[in-house]
């Protein structure tokens, strides 16, 4: 199953009162495993950035103004995404924005169910707990330390490990940190896991584990738990 991990910048909220896409960074999935493949652009949104989206952004006009429009890129945005769920934290902002500048070339519109949220699973998996980003990362431990102002590619990086642990936890061969063979289109064979970075922390009580050695005790030394 391949899914396309998805995230935009852009100049404000609201498409229709002339706001645009800055850039767009995307990962690809297959069977919940990072292949190394992604999409990076940065884009000319045609219009000065206002102050208050470079101050989350970092992205200025003088950087912005020989990037290519969303017209030059968006064919092959579309090649890249095919017809892959698309995982997007708060999926119906990053849509909208994208089916705006899709609608104003002409190009086919993305349906709103290619699009898995994220925002919205977490609130249904912890109704009433901050749902942010930065506040999933902190729930599951993932490093978002390099975080320190809002990109599209990293974002999505770091989103695609918070949606696997929202399906119910990583894979353990599952790997964002891909090698140049990976970039350089070679297969995934020689590729080996890595321990995770930072082990998370232990999900069940003092009082927990006790009961479990207890019982494990009961069992005698035939037990599978201590067998090696």
């Amino acid at each position: 199953m391949r899914e396309v991990v998805l995230d935009t910048e852009t100049t404000g909220f609201d498409p229709e009162k002339g706001d645009r896409i800055v850039e767009i960074g995307a990962v690809e999935l297959m069977g919940h495993m990072a292949t190394g493949k992604t999409y990076h652009q940065y884009i000319n949104p045609e219009r000065a950035m206002p102050e208050e989206a470079f101050q989350v952004h970092g992205l200025g006009d003088d950087f912005l103004r020989d990037k290519p429009k969303f017209a030059q890129v968006g064919q092959a945005f579309l090649d890249f995404i095919g017809d892959a769920n698309l995982v997007i934290h708060n999926a119906a902002f990053d849509i909208k924005f994208l089916n705006a500048e899709l609608r104003w070339m002409g190009l086919p519109q993305i349906p709103w169910e290619q699009a898995i949220d994220t925002l919205e699973i977490a609130r249904k998996r912890f109704p009433g707990s901050p749902a942010s980003l930065d506040a999933l990362c902190r729930r599951f431990n993932i490093d978002n330390s390099s975080r320190t102002l809002h990109g599209a590619l990293l974002d999505s990086e770091i989103l695609a490990e918070v949606y696997l642990e929202l399906i119910g936890g990583r894979q353990p061969d599952f790997g964002l940190s891909t090698t140049a063979q990976h970039r350089a289109g070679q297969g995934s064979q020689d590729w080996t896991p890595r321990p995770r970075p930072t082990p998370l922390a232990p999900r069940i009580t003092e009082k927990e584990a006790a009961a479990h050695s207890e019982f494990v005790a009961k069992l005698g030394d035939g037990a599978l738990w201590l067998k090696s």
